[in-house]
């Protein structure tokens, strides 16, 4: 008697129907740093764009202001160098070496951490709020898979 890919035999011979059995595999861990970075990258994005719909924002663009900052050439490099540190760890979280990827990873994600706690400090806006916390917690899970980076054995590293 033939059965199916999903069917067993039981000791009588006949066919049993299981449930396939999905195969878990290991994601490197430098996969799972760049896939996070690009995560909080689109939360970055998103919520900047949600908050073009704030009333008075787009004006207050247009006259050369930003919250209670003054739009100028040194501000919009400022602005952009900030944003140019997560857009780089998702090329560098996939080429660096892992000792130096795991601290470029710690010490990048704490940093934005405390950025984005002290920018939410006094927000009102739910939207923004809420965007803040899903941002620190992606952040946190680079800065914890960073952290729980796995070590190799011995025996792997003493041929080396």
């Amino acid at each position: 008697m033939r059965t199916g890919i999903y069917e067993k035999k039981n000791m009588k011979g006949q066919g049993v129907r299981s449930a396939p059995v999905f195969e878990d595999q290991r994601i490197p861990t430098q996969v799972k740093l760049a896939g996070l970075w690009a995560t909080v990258m689109f939360m970055y994005i998103y919520v900047d764009i949600i908050g073009f719909y704030q009333p008075g924002l787009i004006e207050g663009i247009l006259a050369g202001r930003v919250w209670v900052f003054e739009i100028t050439g040194t501000w919009m490099l400022l602005s952009l160098m900030l944003m140019t540190a997560p857009i780089i760890m998702v090329l560098l979280s996939l080429a660096l070496p892992a000792k130096p990827n795991r601290y470029a990873n710690i010490g990048l994600g704490v940093f934005l951490v405390l950025l984005a706690l002290g920018m939410a400090m006094g927000e009102i806006n739910a939207y923004y709020l809420y965007g803040s916390a899903v941002e620190i917690v992606l952040l946190s899970l680079i800065v914890w898979v960073a952290w729980k980076w796995p070590r190799a054995s011995p025996c792997a590293t003493a041929g080396n």
